[in-house]
């Protein structure tokens, strides 16, 4: 016998026909989700007393009042009060395949018919292991950059480990330096590295962080010279005290601006020269541009000591050189992610290898200039907004003058009217997609800028 038992329950034409027949009637429900739908009236009641009483016990309410129901189809998600919503956030970029995507689904239900529900530092699968392999080579598919690549929870995690690795390796220097407007994460040590204050308000200092100011495209060479100016005086006054640099090749949270090569090169160059590593933030960039990481997008894969994905990935790593490698026991955890997360992430894994997705004539940037292309007329006709802005399935556009509290009134209008955006920016503030575009074609991105459009005209927000 050459199989194991767990191989041959899968393979067993019994399990194979009760998950066939679960998939068949999940596509015959999801067929029913064909645009977006109000609320059913005698649910409503019920959807908001379970959403206050969950906000109660959370101590804060929710960004939108967003309660799934547990199914959607694609670009598609319905909610606990039963209505029907075009999802252009995912999650924050979490759910880049839509919902209820058939292959992962499936590969849902493989995980949880085995043993091991969350994985971790004692328990873990031959799935983690071939996970871990799959993730270095799309790293190194241009050339080798990491040696290691370490699992865990949460994109944040995956960053905690990246800096933990980072100040061992680097001791006894703790200062970080990161640019304006950058956003890291909400643990202790991240909130630190935020250009927020408000994210850190009342936590004590963890370790000195020093922001410098990011990439103009308005004017590369001279914003490019005041950065390297301004961390060489910083470096100059600390001398040796520098661990490393924080970089976010395209800023998430501060508004999706993007950087460019001869200024990241620039910069990087310098970190080197004074034995100061280089840190790239891939968490929301990672399988949203024409190359599947932001650094082999930017051609920087000879610079980069240690990178970090998640969101997209489901299950989220920390890729590092062996010269980055930690003393024992530094990496550790009960929990590096579901089963579920782990099968989910090999699945989308596959699906890129297998689809026409990278590429300057992959889906990814067809449909980013298709959309692009339509915020740009409108806003030539209509002067509403500016932009577009962002780069590959991370677009946005400032509405008016950017105020902050009118663009988020208009996000939760845009809420009400079927579609889901989120805010990024803070004068001016901008609304902002991530595509799925596993899941989406042109037709669903005419329907969704139709609903912006018609609100923007009108005003009502």
């Amino acid at each position: 016998m050459n199989k194991t038992l767990a191989d041959q329950f899968l393979e067993d034409s019994s399990y194979q026909q009760a998950k066939g027949k679960i998939l068949e009637s999940l596509a015959e429900y999801q067929s029913r989700i064909t645009g977006i739908r109000p609320p059913i009236a005698e649910l409503r009641q019920k959807y908001e007393d379970i959403l206050e009483v969950f906000q109660k016990h959370r101590a804060g309410t929710l960004i939108f009042p967003y309660l799934g129901s547990g199914i959607g189809a694609g670009p598609f998600v319905e909610l606990a009060d039963g209505s029907i919503k075009y999802d252009f956030i995912a999650g924050i970029g979490v759910y880049q395949f839509g919902h209820c995507h058939p292959e992962i689904v499936a590969s849902s239900l493989d995980a949880a018919v085995k043993d091991t529900l969350i994985q971790g530092h004692v328990q873990q699968t031959t799935a983690s292991a071939e996970l871990t392999g799959k993730l270095l080579n799309l790293a190194n598919r241009e050339g080798h950059v990491f040696d290691h690549c370490y699992l865990t929870s949460s994109g944040v995690m995956s960053g905690e480990n990246a800096l933990k690795i980072t100040f061992q390796k680097k001791s006894p220097a703790k200062r970080i330096l990161a640019f304006n407007r950058c956003f890291a994460g909400r643990t202790l040590a991240f909130s630190q590295i935020n250009d927020k204050p408000a994210l850190r308000e009342g936590l004590p200092e963890y370790f000195p962080i020093d922001h410098v100011p990011f990439f103009d495209p308005e004017d590369p060479e001279g914003s490019t010279n005041a950065t390297l100016s301004a961390i060489d005086a910083l470096v100059e006054e600390h001398p040796g005290e520098y661990a490393a640099m924080f970089f976010e090749l395209v800023q998430g949270e501060g508004g999706f601006y993007p950087g460019n090569t001869d200024f990241f090169r620039t910069i990087m160059q310098y970190c080197k020269d004074h034995g100061i590593a280089v840190l790239v933030d891939e968490v929301q960039t990672f399988g949203r541009l024409s190359k599947p990481f932001a650094f082999q997008y930017y051609g920087l894969h000879d610079l980069v000591d240690v990178a970090w994905i998640g969101k997209a990935s489901q299950v989220c790593a920390t890729f590092f050189k062996e010269s980055f490698s930690p003393k024992p026991i530094l990496l550790g955890q009960t929990y590096t992610a579901a089963t579920s997360v782990i099968e989910g992430a090999l699945t989308i894994l596959n699906h890129w290898e297998q689809g026409d997705y990278f590429g300057d004539q992959g889906k990814i940037e067809a449909l980013s200039k298709y959309m692009r292309d339509q915020l740009k007329s409108f806003a030539n006709e209509t002067g509403l907004i500016e932009g577009p802005f962002g780069i590959g399935s991370m677009i946005c556009f400032t509405p008016g003058e950017g105020d902050n509290a009118r663009v988020f009134s208009f996000a939760k209008k845009l809420f009400e009217q079927g579609v889901i955006s989120l805010t990024a920016g803070s004068d001016p503030s901008k609304i902002r997609f991530l595509l799925p575009y596993p899941a989406i074609e042109e037709q669903h991105i005419d329907e969704v800028l139709k609903i912006t459009f018609d609100l923007l005209r009108s005003g009502d927000f």
